[in-house]
């Protein structure tokens, strides 16, 4: 089944279209400038959706997985991409910065408290922020859960998913030479903030169809090339924090940190063959977590538009808004 195939069967799961009814650039200091949109029911449930990457932004699609006469559903691009700006920019763009724009958009649309849906990194980013304030966070619902390890980035960079994929892996690697391939995140660093863009634009395209393949289980492994100006903030962004390790003070913080949201009800949707962020992270998680379900998705990998991860989260947020 094809990508085409696999986004159509998924649509049928999804609430339809809808138009935002506010937008805005929202100034968050440092010389950077936010783009911010709220769709659906003006005085519903709030739900802030965080999207993945780094880098990915928002798209019309995430809106879709709430009752709009249910939710009130914020979705921002987060520095550095989508609509925010300056693009591609990792100038104080790090972790502890988004946390803070979180904080300032909920107080900037005077928000007390609200549901936060975030998938991959953005599951990631959910759970250090309901981690730095627990007061505000009423549900986290999260899809394809990464705890940003070093585990993680070697089973992504150092040739773990390579095992399976192996001609992808091989067109990946083949743009660094030989010497440098036992750090594939420094050796493609290099290239992507090499200040050429000709070059940062080939490479980022590379990182970015590494990623894409593996994305879905429905995946042949050719994606195609991604828009050039998508792939390098995409690229830049994730490369950045992988390369920072998150921003984090220490190898598996949040996991160490998983009793202050202890009372905080979750919900994880996990794709049982996720190659990007592999299941045993959403179940130590789970384990680590009283307040949270755990449902894995069978026959469904990475990507938020596979059919089963798009039912199974259209069911979550339908359960809670029934509650």
């Amino acid at each position: 089944m094809d990508k085409f195939s696999d986004q159509k069967r998924a649509v049928q799961y999804l609430y339809p279209p809808i138009d935002p009814f506010d937008q805005r650039m929202l100034d968050v200091g440092q010389g950077h400038r936010v783009y911010v949109e709220q769709c659906g029911r003006p005085d519903g449930v709030p739900v802030v959706v965080l999207h993945g990457g780094p880098g990915g932004g928002c798209s019309p699609a995430m809106r879709r997985y709430f009752d709009p006469e249910i939710y009130r559903v914020i979705l921002f691009d987060q520095r550095g991409c989508g609509r925010s700006r300056p693009h591609a920019s990792v100038t104080h763009n790090t972790t502890w910065h988004l946390v803070d724009d979180i904080e300032l958009i909920r107080r900037e649309l005077e928000i007390d408290d609200w549901i936060v849906f975030g998938g991959s990194w953005g599951a990631t980013l959910a759970l250090i922020y309901a981690q730095a304030h627990p007061d505000h966070v009423r549900q986290l619902v999260l899809r394809g859960v990464f705890l940003m390890t070093q585990r993680e980035l070697d089973w992504f960079y150092g040739g773990g998913a390579g095992k399976f994929w192996p001609e992808v892996w091989a067109k990946f690697t083949s743009l660094i030479p030989e010497d440098e391939r036992d750090d594939l995140i420094e050796a493609y660093r290099r290239r992507l903030f090499s200040g050429d863009m000709t070059i940062e634009t080939r490479f980022a395209r590379a990182w970015s169809a590494w990623e894409n393949a593996l994305a879905s289980i429905y995946s042949s492994g050719n994606t195609g090339e991604s828009p050039g100006e998508y792939a390098r903030a995409f690229a830049r962004l994730e490369n950045h924090y992988f390369a920072n390790a998150g921003f984090l003070e220490f190898d598996g913080q949040i996991l160490a940190h998983v009793g202050r949201i202890a009372h905080i009800p979750g919900v994880i949707v996990q794709g049982r063959y996720d190659m990007i962020c592999p299941p045993d992270s959403a179940y130590a998680l789970s384990e680590a977590w009283d307040s949270c379900e755990l449902r894995m998705v069978r026959n469904a990998g990475h990507a938020l538009s596979e059919p089963g991860i798009s039912a199974e989260l259209v069911r979550t947020m339908d359960r809670i808004a029934g509650r």
